[in-house]
This record gives structure tokens, sequence and C-alpha cells, in this order.
């Protein structure tokens, strides 16, 4: 059905591309979205470097480069297009188009169709062998092979060469004389090989291949084929010439894809939410060397999906591809880089504290699903506050059972970070593991003054910052956060320190501050940070008016009052969201000053509140009063000033 092996001419370009990418660090894992609402097959031209996948939903073809970037969109007169040949040069793409009853020749170096042959109906799946391509096509109950003579200029057609209840997916090796068909959607599922070497097929055998074939796959040497069906949990293998079991690769439930490199390599792909979607075998051995659990980019808990027969091969076998789709129909073609190595995970361990300029152990494992040799080369790289981009330690290697251990003295103190790679060899992969040792650094002595004073409001004052000794680093930072939510913390001065280890800066002081010095740290000695808090009192002044004179009196300035007049004082003070000031009243008398009840009056935005004092003065004649307005903290309104009682103003009546 799909072609993924190359001929000898092809192999010598990949000999010298392999010796190319040997020489280059090897592609990161990569994935792309794909404009597609179904996958019918994927085919890998290694000639191009490009991937192509069927959507026989949309009709159409997209064709992709190797990171999963959409080149193009082939979609004229698609409709159904599903199975996908290459021929052995990768020149030419045959695509089999179920609504057209065509097969469709496309020219790979310009990816545009050049001819179409007109087949029977609904064509499925198309496979190359014996000089011809072969077909599997028709309805329920009417399922057939054909086969287009490529050997010849007409390259005529013939229907009817051997029949199936349905339409089934073909496949054969790359310049064999025998054919595989496998009957898709049955319980059980039937497989059926054809010698096809004479143009006629000729049925070798046939046998049961569990229940709902998705894909099938013949070995490169032609000698088996491998199924993926729902049923049984596993990938099974028969040998093409009688059918009888050769085996299994072990996977996990519902199997419904798999693709074969050259070397032999097989990909198998399952349809599983919560086990590997992909798993690699090296050819003849039923235990997977690497597997692949695609992730969760959709609305429920399951993760992704492989779709049906939609794993290929580069044809360098130094690449993977894969389309999968979330649970909410977005497509994605998956690559994978040098999948056939082994899976290699390697751990490290080191103390979780540490002292500084004492030596630790670092201990640690490389493990592999195939064992990797004993004395395998790990690099170690330290990084800390002293060498920020890793500085390379002396490399250590491997015991027999994978372990390994190596000290070290830590210069720097702070995360300290050890990272050990393997680079994997020609059967296993790279890896990496890392660990991070809180390493103790000294408290350094940092002060800032003035904690605790209060100030006039709009005061000039000078805050002093001290550092003591350090290693590298004399930067302290000051930075000043007025109280209330709509001033923000901000960083007022930044610097070294001078001689004598201080950093100063005055800041103009109208709300309560809290004044913090801030010190990084450096590789010896820990950041550290503390503050200091200060008051500013408001600016509040109140001022008397229709008084009828002002004189000094009784030891202080007095506002005089006709009996008729109401005097009125406004005070003016700095505003702030919900600010009242409290107006005290008090009267003279016998000697003594007493307190009437005092009451809070709103200030207006501009920040004055006036207040009219009312009432029979005529009673008030002769006596002595004063008044004054106050900011109380908290029960003014807010508390983004220290409490300030303003000056009294005195005053009385007259007839």
């Amino acid at each position: 059905m799909r072609m993924r092996t190359v001929t000898a001419a092809t192999t010598l370009a990949v000999l010298f591309s392999s010796a190319a990418l040997a020489a280059t660090p090897a592609f990161a894992d990569t994935s792309g979205l794909l404009p597609i609402k179904s996958s019918g097959d994927i085919v890998v031209d290694g000639a191009h470097q490009q991937v192509f996948i069927s959507d026989p939903s949309n009709g159409k073809i997209v064709v992709t480069d190797y990171s999963g970037r959409v080149l193009k969109q082939l979609s004229t007169d698609l409709s159904g297009v599903t199975g996908l040949e290459l021929s052995a040069d990768s020149g030419t793409l045959y695509a089999a188009v179920r609504d057209m009853d065509a097969i469709a020749v496309i020219d790979t170096a310009t990816d545009t169709e050049t001819t179409r042959y007109t087949v029977g109906d609904q064509p499925l799946s198309v496979a190359l062998a014996g000089g011809r391509l072969w077909f599997g096509y028709g309805a329920a109950g009417a399922g057939r092979i054909g086969s287009v003579d490529l050997t010849s200029d007409q390259h005529e057609v013939t229907l009817d060469q051997a029949g199936s209840y349905s339409a089934p997916i073909l496949d054969a090796a790359p310049g064999s004389g025998t054919l595989v068909a496998g009957q898709p959607g049955q319980s059980p599922a039937t497989i059926t090989s054809y010698d096809v070497s004479s143009g006629t097929p000729t049925r070798l055998a046939g046998a049961d291949a569990g229940s709902n074939l998705r894909d099938l796959q013949v070995t490169p040497d032609g000698k088996d084929v491998v199924v993926a069906s729902g049923a049984p949990y596993y990938h099974q293998v028969f040998k093409t010439a009688d059918l009888t079991e050769d085996g299994k690769y072990t996977s996990t439930a519902y199997p419904n894809a798999v693709a074969i490199a050259p070397d032999g390599t097989v990909a198998g792909g399952s349809d599983a939410w919560y086990d590997p979607d992909v798993y690699i075998f090296h050819p003849g051995s039923s235990e997977a060397v690497h597997t692949y659990d695609f992730p969760n980019t959709g609305s429920t808990s399951g993760s992704d999906e492989l779709a049906d027969s939609a794993l290929a091969w580069a044809p360098d076998a130094s690449r993977l591809f894969a389309v999968s789709y979330n649970s909410n129909g977005v497509y994605s073609l998956r690559e994978f880089d040098d999948p056939a190595k082994a899976a290699t995970t390697l751990t490290v361990n080191a103390p979780a504290s540490a002292t500084r300029a004492k030596q630790l152990t670092v201990t640690g494992k490389l493990s592999s699903t195939v064992a990797v040799p004993a004395g395998a080369r790990l690099t170690v790289t330290r990084t800390d506050l002293d060498s920020p981009n890793g500085k390379a330690l002396a490399a250590v290697t491997t015991k027999a059972d994978g372990t390994f251990s190596f000290t070290d003295t830590p210069p720097a103190g702070g995360k300290v970070t050890y990272k050990v790679s393997y680079a994997g060899d020609a059967d296993h992969a790279a890896a990496a593991g890392k660990d991070t040792v809180d390493v103790s650094r000294a408290k350094p002595t940092l002060s800032i003054n003035n904690n605790g004073k209060v100030y006039s409001y709009g005061k000039d004052v000078k805050f002093t910052a001290h550092l003591g000794t350090t290693y590298k680093n004399r930067t302290v930072e000051i930075w000043a956060d007025p109280f209330g939510s709509d001033k923000p913390n901000k960083l007022v001065k930044s610097g070294k320190v001078d001689s004598h280890g201080n950093l100063s800066v005055v800041l103009d002081l109208k709300r309560d501050t809290k004044v913090t010095a801030k010190f990084s740290g450096d590789a010896r000695w820990q950041p550290r940070s503390v503050s200091s808090t200060v008051g500013a009192k408001v600016s509040v002044s109140m001022t008397a008016s229709r008084q009828y004179k002002t004189k000094k009196a009784w030891g202080q300035t007095y506002a005089f009052f006709h009996k008729n007049k109401n005097p009125l004082f406004t005070t003016k003070m700095p505003y702030y969201t919900g600010r009242a000031q409290r107006f005290d009243f008090q009267v003279y008398y016998q000697g003594k000053w007493y307190a009437g009840d005092s009451e809070y009056f709103g200030l207006a935005g501009s920040g004055l509140s006036s207040v009219e004092i009312t009432g029979n003065h005529a009673e008030d004649v002769g006596w002595r009063f004063r008044v004054r307005s106050d900011y109380i903290n908290g029960s003014s309104g807010d508390t983004v000033n220290s409490t300030t009682y303003g000056a009294w103003k005195y005053f009385t009546f007259t007839s």
C-alpha cells in the first residue's frame, strides 16, 4: 500500500546524507498542525524531503516538509483520496481517489498531477509489485484487485484479477513479486498473499488476522507481513509464503498502524488514550526499544490519538512521522528523530543542600531498554552564580550496572546545578539529567536608617543604606513604597555603595512610607532585604471667616463674632479618597478647657472642608471657645498618613 524503501540508486544518496547527519547534531522531535479533517494514508518522499498525507473527507493531499510546515495542498478532483504509494525513485506518487474511480499520478518534484488512470469502482489502496501498480477497489460485497501495467507504453488497466468482500488494503516489498491483501473492518479479519510476478495474481495462502484490520506492511525482505488489527492487542507477524504466524510485536490495545524502515525496524502504532501510541522494535525482537506517548492537546482526559494507517519512515530511517488527532478533531503531523535508537534515561542525584567550599558527592544511573556497555562516557557541567553559562567538569564513566558518581567542591553558593549528559551511540539515544543543590551562603550585614520616625508633610528626608562585607556584588537598591493602593512600590535608587558601604537617597515624604534596601546577593553572600517604615503627617490649616475683628486676647489671637453671625471655619488638608477631618470643639470655664463632642467632616476633592457653627449665640456672649482640625490615622477614613493635630483657632462672641 505504501512505499517506504529505496532502490540501490537511492541508497547511495542515503549513505552520503547519513554521513552528513552524523557530523551535525540530531534534529529535535517536532510537530505541526495539519489542515485536514481525516487521514487516509501517509508516505515520505526522501528525495525531496517532503511528506504526503491524504485527507478523504476534504478530498485533498497535503504536502509538508519534514518539520510539518505545509508546503502545498492538492485538491483538484481528489474526493475520497485515500491510499498512497511512491515509486522506487520517489519521483512519482500514486493516489487512490475513491469517489472518482481513479488513480491520480503526481510528479513529486513539482507536486502536480500528470495523468490519471480510470479504474474500478471506489479504489482504496495502491501497491507496487512485479512491475505493476496494484489497487484494491470495490464496494461492500464486491471487493476486487486490479492492476496497471507500468512496463507498457499504454499503461493498460486490468480489473477483476482477484476478489474479496470489499476493497482490500494492499502492500508488497520493493522489487517483490508477492502481494499481500488485507480485508479491513471485518471480524475475523482476513489476509491473503499472492504471487503476482507473472502479472496475474496466483493465490499463495490465506489466514485470519484478528478483527478490525486497520493496516499492514510487508517487511523489506518480503518474508513477513506485520498486521495491525484492533484485536489481538499486539502487532501480528505472518510469513508471506504461507501466512503462518511468525512471532509478534508486543504493543498495546487497538493496534491501528504499522511502518517498517528499510533496515527492518518496525514502528507499531495503537489507538491508545492512556498507553504509549507508538512502539519501536528491532527486527525480530518482540520488546520495544522506544515508545512515544502523545500529549493531550484536546479537552478530554486522554491523550491525542494516532490516526489509522498513519505511520511512515523517512527512507534513511532517521525519522518517523505520525499523524495524530485530538478530541476536538484537530490533526497534527509529529516527527520523531532517531526512533530506532533505544530509549535512554539518565538520573542524577545530588544532595538537597551543601556547604560552600566543602566537597559533595553526586551519583546517578544511565539506563536503557537495551543495556549500555560499561564505561560509557558522560560529560558533566556545573552551573552556578559564577558560571551562569555552565562550566565543564571532568567527564565520568559508567560502571557495569550503569551507575556513576563524582565529587565536586562548589566554589559558589546559591542554586548549583549539575547536568550530566550522554551523547548516545549507534544503538542508544542521547540522554541527559540534572539535579540542583542549595549551597550555603553567608548572611550579609544590611541596614537602612530612620525606622519609626515621623516627619512633617513634604519633608525631604535622607535615607542611608549600609552594606557590610560581600564577595563581588556591591550594588544596593533602595525602594520606596508609599502607603495607599494608588501609589506603587518604586525603585528610587540603585548603585554601588561607597567605600564606607553606604548608599543614600533623599525622599520627599508626603505619606507614611516603607523604605526597603535590597541586596541581590552574590556567589558567597545570600540575598537580603531590610526595611524602615517612617511616618509622614498631613499638612493641615484652618481659616476663620465672618468675624468682625481679630486681635490678641488672653494670650492668644482671637476672632470676635457678633452674636448674630455664625462662625465659618474652613480646613485644608491633602485630599485622599474617603478622607475626613476631625473637628474638635472646646469651651473655657473656670480656668480649664473642656472638650465638646468631636465630629468628622469629609474633604472635597480640593482638600477643603467647611464647618459652620450655628445656634443662639446670644447665650454665648462672653464665653471663650476654640476649634481645630485633625487627621486621625484610621478614623479619618484612611491610613496613609500619621495622625496630625492642627493648631487651635480661638474665638468669642460679643453683643
